[in-house]
């Protein structure tokens, strides 16, 4: 759903146009520092909150060329988490994410374009469902730093909205859920 959420947490990295030097980083999944969520509202009435809980993802970026920068994620649509057993093994089915036959979902980022300080628009392919469809979506730098362990992180957030016919998700949610929302927590190491 909401094209894995991650699609997006990875773009959000991206965004480190106030990183200082060139280079690789990865998304801290080991720590639990990043999280792809999603939100959709549940009849009109309220919001049906989850996330994806296996995901991985790194980016390269040189502040002195930032249009080589490149920013990928991969998805593992199975590990939707909706808080409630049942309604996850839905998820799952060829209703919603068909996860036998579509195992992953993808974001390869193909433009940054800075929009002020610590702040962008990333642009890439979202694969979902076996669709993929260009996206667009603000991020922001949350911070960057050394940490306690000799290392260097940064941290971004991003979100934006699909609609789910634009991914195969037909199933009928009400005309209050045709999109969700779909927002991301990342923080990276530098490598």
């Amino acid at each position: 759903m909401k094209k894995t959420l991650l699609a997006l947490s990875l773009g959000g990295t991206l965004l480190a146009s106030a990183l200082t030097n060139a280079a690789t980083y990865v998304i801290d999944t080991q720590g639990a520092h990043a999280s792809i969520n999603f939100k959709i509202k549940h009849l009109g009435y309220s919001w049906l909150v989850g996330r994806f809980n296996t995901f991985s993802g790194q980016f390269e970026y040189d502040p002195a060329a930032t249009g080589k920068s490149s920013v990928e994620v991969k998805i593992d649509t199975a590990s939707i988490d909706s808080n409630h057993a049942e309604r996850d093994k839905h998820l799952r089915s060829a209703d919603f994410l068909d996860t036998g036959k579509f195992p992953e979902a993808s974001f390869r980022s193909t433009g940054f374009k800075p929009t002020g300080e610590g702040q962008g628009e990333l642009t890439g392919d979202f694969t979902l469902k076996g669709v993929t469809r260009s996206i667009t979506f603000p991020v922001q730098l949350i911070g960057e730093g050394s940490d306690p362990w000799g290392g260097y992180r940064a941290g971004f957030e991003g979100s934006t909205s699909l609609k789910l016919t634009d991914y195969g998700i037909t199933y009928n949610l009400g005309p209050a859920s045709t999109e969700v929302e779909i927002g991301l927590h990342i923080e990276v190491i530098r490598q």
